[in-house]
């Protein structure tokens, strides 16, 4: 059975996802937060890890899916209110994993794995590594839940939806808890490390850029954190000190992360509507108003930012005609200045309409990973990242939230900590295209790392 409870609640939503993942009452969990909408889920009815090749699955016996409606419907609490698909399903799986084998488009792997869902209506929401788009993949490339528990916060509302009744009368007690919230105290990480070695990087793929190897290339680098991180409290800290385009928490299977994505990668809503929004082009910002005025009119007129916004503008066009019918795909909102947090971008929209018999996972499968958290062309980018870098897991990938309609919403993972095994570490990288500097780009990766780096919380 599922169960509903509403709580009314004044409270900061992101005061009210953080208890929730800090309270201990769930081992699995993600958060994540849309434009107007907090998701908290919690638990786990099914579950899909995708590993190359072979793709697990699990759905519980017993248990039904929180969800109350997809992710097409989220536009008020009332409508979530109004449908109830779900009142007396049960699970018809079973607790253990199930493998099978898989080969080509991870895409199409992860999407055939979800359908075998046994519930009509059902919400994922989960992580993609971005070896999801190696040649040679390795190491985990995704893991999606389907939760027990879920909880969306909009407009001075939580909606608790539950497949477990006494869990949903413990959240709705959470989430009416009064008293002050711990105030966490940072302690920030010093971005300068690592100079020298990641110079020699950017020189090397600009040798390979003029020899023609490729047309662009994002080189990152790894900052390990030297102590051990509250994930929980710094992604509070570091959310009040950010304007994201999307924000997320998660800690699955013992791996934790949260970050404050700049830019949306897919998203695909009911209709067949698909839009990328490609961020490239960076100037430092929130250094003073006549300061940050001055960057932003360097920024719009710097030749060498404005060709690579161009170009990744463009490498996003192409990927969605392949999947979007002639005639549809169109920019919008072309090279605007986004603010996000201690960086300022150029920014764009690109959308179109899906052919008939395309789905959201097609759309991932084309703009995955992003053209501007990898490069151009995508496959020698891809190729010359794993040449130049240590393996990136999670970061450059991506988060989403995905329905059983179609409905997607991804979020590039950029300007985001990353904890497992109590290790952790940050990450940012630089665009490189032919009228790069080693020493410009290597600034670039410290202004975004400057958008996290001063709110890691130690863990106590």
């Amino acid at each position: 059975m599922r169960t509903e409870v509403v709580v009314e609640s004044a409270a900061d939503p992101l005061r009210l996802v953080t208890r929730l993942a800090g309270s201990g009452l769930f081992d699995d969990y993600t958060v994540y937060e849309r434009p107007g909408l907090w998701t908290f889920a919690g638990g786990v009815a099914g579950e899909v890890i995708l590993e190359p090749g072979v793709v697990r699955s699990r759905w519980l016996d017993g248990s039904s899916p929180a969800s109350a409606t997809s992710l097409n419907s989220l536009n008020s609490l009332n409508s979530l209110n109004s449908l109830n698909s779900l009142d007396s399903l049960d699970a018809v799986g079973s607790v253990d994993w199930v493998d099978e084998p898989w080969s080509g488009r991870p895409a199409a792997a992860l999407e055939a794995a979800l359908q075998a869902a046994p519930w009509p209506v059902w919400n994922a929401y989960g992580w993609i590594a971005f070896e999801f788009a190696a040649l040679t993949p390795a190491g985990r490339l995704a893991h999606l839940v389907v939760p027990r528990t879920e909880v969306r916060v909009e407009a001075g509302r939580a909606l608790v939806v539950s497949a477990d009744a006494e869990e949903a009368e413990r959240v709705a007690a959470l989430l009416s808890g009064q008293g002050a919230p711990r105030t966490p105290s940072p302690s920030p990480v010093d971005v300068r490390p690592g100079g020298d070695l990641y110079r020699s990087r950017v020189a090397r793929a600009i040798s390979e850029i003029d020899a023609g190897l490729y047309e662009k290339v994002i080189v990152s680098r790894r900052l390990p954190i030297p102590f051990p991180v509250d994930v929980v409290a710094t992604y509070a800290c570091g959310r009040a000190a950010n304007t994201p385009a999307r924000s997320f928490l998660l800690d699955l299977d013992g791996f934790q992360a949260a970050g404050f994505s700049p830019e949306v990668l897919v998203g695909v809503d009911g209709h067949g509507t698909v839009t990328t929004q490609p961020l490239a082009g960076t100037r430092a910002f929130g250094r003073g108003e006549d300061l940050d005025s001055e960057t932003r009119r360097e920024l719009e007129n710097d030749p060498k930012e404005i060709f690579e916004h161009a170009v990744s503008v463009r490498a996003s066009q192409d990927e969605l005609y392949r999947v979007c019918a002639p005639g549809t795909v169109r920019v919008t909102d072309f090279m605007a200045v986004k603010e996000r947090g201690s960086v300022q971008h150029l920014g764009s929209s690109v959308s179109g309409e899906l052919t008939p018999g395309r789905t959201g996972w097609d759309a991932l499968d084309v703009l995955f990973p992003g053209v501007t958290a990898s490069g151009i062309p995508k496959a020698g980018a891809i190729d010359a990242i794993a040449r130049l870098e240590e393996p990136r897991g999670l970061y450059a990938g991506a988060v989403l939230a995905v329905s059983q309609d179609g409905a997607m919403d991804a979020a590039l993972v950029l300007r985001a900590v990353y904890s497992e095994n109590g290790r952790a570490w940050l990450r940012a990288g630089a665009g490189i295209v032919s009228g790069s500097t080693p020493e410009r780009e290597y600034e670039e990766t410290c202004e975004k790392l400057s958008s996290i780096a001063p709110y890691v919380v130690p863990r106590a």
